[in-house]
């Protein structure tokens, strides 16, 4: 089939690049050109592990391919994915939707009748309805069709996905739609379709679930410090219910991310704009329950280094939100690094793919090209982001050139025992020092 996906971020790239290699004809749109010429040259503008290698041969294949003009993407396919992002407002908890709406105004004039317009983007309920007026009249069809993207396992979910969710008005929408993923519903992918309503709903309730699960851990967390209990052998004993599970049961610095955050504020948001706000007001504790993790967090090395961060030296290890990912959108580390550094520190950030974005959107931070280096003079270390790396970095390592052996492990995956018998004082949220 022909496709456009309107948009190429990280959502609409990795789709872009996925269906061309299911065998469709794809047309990647976006306003920006240099964005646009760097996707045509086979390049991805991102770290997401296996696309770049997927992109460069789906566009030498000639099945995929990049422009700046929405009138071509009207002229050469059946079925465009709006794939735009819907950030937070400033100054607001609502998302902003001028990105959307801007695709619309711009696809709209040059759709084929027949047509089809598949709504990825992560979108307040209701905004679907909204657009479908404009779709049909040009006398196409409006389907809503969420995401589900792990960063860092973004090929893998947009190929075998756990599940299909379409919304749509018409039998014929949802059809065209199942062709485009003929492939992945013959493996057995679940698909479940419903309204366009409640398609736009499933995306916004499963990222309030599992921050509502983060933040629950991290919770129990802080009651784990007040009382002497570790926090990794309470959800050790709690996942094992079946009910609850293992997964999203790590306490550490919380959640950030392009994401979560922004999403569970615009739920709150929207619910309020339909008054039924009461509904959602747990998701304010969610959320501040995650902001107290990174206040923790500088407690903590506040605490290790005598009660003041003023004139210590920080070792930050980590810059991305999650690992996997260059992604640093209200990333934990990189603001726990800057209280740190507005408490009084020289802190110096290590991250293995998000250095480039981190230095762009915070120079004021000091930056280092590898662990070692971070930690040359450190009064203390701080494990921010879960890289491998760090997680098989030996203390031997940065024993040889910090100030002081003390290290906070704000994502509960270094080996404690091994820091504590190579002289490290070690703590972390929830757990007590050995």
């Amino acid at each position: 089939m022909k496709l456009s996906v309107i948009g190429t971020g990280y959502l609409g790239a990795t789709h872009a690049a996925a269906m061309a290699s299911l065998g469709h004809e794809v047309l990647g749109v976006d306003v920006d050109a240099a964005k646009v010429a760097m996707l045509q040259s086979g390049t991805v503008p991102f770290h997401e592990p296996g696309l770049p290698e997927l992109l460069a041969d789906q566009v030498a294949s000639g099945r995929l391919r990049f422009t700046t003009d929405a009138a071509e993407a009207g002229a050469h396919a059946d079925v465009h994915f709006v794939c735009v992002g819907t950030p937070q407002r400033k100054g607001e908890y609502a998302a902003d939707l001028r990105y959307v709406d801007a695709a619309m105004a711009a696809l709209v004039p040059h759709l084929r009748a027949g047509s089809l317009v598949v709504g990825k983007s992560t979108v307040p309920v209701g905004t679907a309805a909204r657009l479908l007026e404009q779709v049909e009249a040009a006398d196409a069809d409006l389907v809503w069709n969420p995401e589900f993207l792990r960063e860092g396992f973004a090929v893998e979910d947009t190929l075998r996905p756990d599940r299909i969710v379409i919304g749509a008005t018409s039998e014929r929408a949802a059809k065209t739609l199942l062709d485009v993923y003929e492939s992945m519903v013959t493996a057995g992918t679940p698909v479940i379709s419903t309204d366009l309503a409640t398609a736009e709903l499933v995306k916004v309730a499963a990222n309030s679930f599992l921050a509502t699960k983060i933040s629950f851990i991290n919770a129990m967390a802080e009651v784990c410090e007040a009382t002497g209990a570790d926090i990794t052998s309470l959800a050790e004993a709690i996942g094992h219910d079946a009910r609850i599970g293992h997964r999203f049961l790590r306490a550490g610095l919380g959640f950030g991310g392009g994401c979560l955050p922004k999403d569970i504020r615009a739920f709150m948001a929207r619910a309020g704009e339909l008054g039924v706000d009461q509904a959602l007001s747990f998701l304010k504790e969610v959320d501040s329950i995650n902001q107290r993790r990174r206040a923790r967090t500088v407690d903590l090395a506040r605490e290790m280094c005598g009660g003041s961060l003023a004139g210590m030296r920080v070792c930050v290890l980590g810059a991305a939100f999650k690992p996997d990912s260059d992604d640093i959108r209200d990333s934990p580390a990189l603001d726990v690094a800057l209280s740190c550094q507005q408490q009084g520190a020289a802190v110096r950030v290590y991250d293995p793919y998000a250095m480039d974005n981190a230095r762009t959107s915070f120079p004021t931070l000091a930056y280092a090209d590898s662990a070692v280096d971070a930690a040359v003079d450190a009064d203390v270390v701080l494990h921010l982001t879960e890289w491998r790396e760090f997680a098989e970095l030996h203390p031997a390592e940065l024993s040889a050139v910090v100030r002081e052996r003390r290290i906070v492990d704000g994502r509960n995956t270094l080996d404690r025992e091994l820091w504590t018998r190579e002289g490290w004082t070690h703590r972390a949220l929830g757990r007590q020092s050995l």
